[in-house]
């Protein structure tokens, strides 16, 4: 089951009002898009996005209350400029980026989301794209473990991708268990009794780079303050010190150029309530601003 990341504190931050406009780039399973379609009625929009074809058809089952105010598009949010002009989004009151990646790519998609299934090694969140498996096994070497170090912040990356290397010159990476048994002869043993699963930052940094996420987010947050009207609120959900990294420099930035203004210096994070009812929750870190 879905369950939407700091939902009453995303709420707080976006403030949505009736008859204002939002855009959820990323929408997922509709978990925040159906608390602000409650709150921005009777005649406010949503247009909601997602690189998911699957998740866009979830969304418009969940949302066929609110058909008539409700725009899905399945697409990549670093096209946000261009996707709120074709679908006359162009003065949001409020953005949402939600980065984590949902619960059904982990349960239900089959791509290669999680080391606790053997599944085929895509990671991709759309049906096309570069997958986990061509960086595997066509990747240099040294290009593996530069991505393991920076996306997984991996310590044992050299060790890792040596192995994978040594591997697949005899046979094909192409599976999750397959990958996770690499992995598991090139790290020491104490670090496969540690409370994180040894393979957990290695999947990280492949998810990260099959989907180029730090690239989109870069993208995506310019755009995001461009169309946002005046007074427009901006949330965003990050999951791991990359992506918070790179949305607080540019808060910071465009804070200091007076484009917008800070609502939170400190990122906002669950509570131990949310934590232990939904554990996916616990790295996650909300920062949000409004236009001014």
């Amino acid at each position: 089951m879905h369950i939407p990341v700091l939902e009453k504190e995303v709420l707080e931050a976006l403030d949505p009002k009736p008859n204002e406009n939002f855009i959820d780039a990323t929408v997922g399973q509709a978990g925040h898009s159906l608390k602000i379609l409650e709150k921005n009625a009777p005649k406010g929009r949503l247009l909601g996005i997602d690189q998911t074809p699957e998740q866009i058809d979830l969304v418009k089952k969940k949302t066929k209350d609110f058909e008539e105010r409700v725009t899905l598009v399945c697409e990549n949010f670093s096209n946000l400029k261009e996707i709120a002009k074709k679908n006359n989004f162009e003065s949001a009151d409020g953005i949402l980026l939600d980065l984590g990646f949902s619960s059904w790519h982990v349960d239900e998609s089959g791509r290669g989301f999680t080391f606790q299934k053997d599944e085929p090694l895509l990671m991709t969140y759309g049906k096309e794209g570069l997958t986990a498996e061509q960086i595997v096994n066509q990747w240099p070497e040294e290009d593996l473990e530069m991505i393991l170090n920076q996306y997984g912040q991996e310590r044992f990356s050299r060790q890792i991708a040596r192995q994978i290397a040594e591997t697949r010159r005899s046979k094909a990476i192409t599976g999750t268990f397959q990958l996770i048994e690499e992995i598991k002869k090139a790290v020491p043993r104490r670090y496969k009794t540690g409370r994180l699963h040894f393979a957990t930052r290695t999947f990280q940094a492949l998810r990260i780079a099959a989907n180029q996420e730090l690239e989109s987010l870069k993208k995506v947050l310019p755009q995001a303050v461009e169309i946002l009207a005046p007074q427009g609120r901006l949330a965003v959900i990050s999951f791991h010190s990359l992506e918070d990294r790179i949305v607080k420099i540019f808060l910071k930035e465009e804070s200091s150029k007076g484009i917008i203004k800070l609502l939170n210096k400190k990122p906002i994070v669950p509570d131990l309530a949310e934590i232990r009812s939904n554990p996916r929750s616990r790295s996650a870190k909300l920062r949000a601003a409004q236009k001014i």
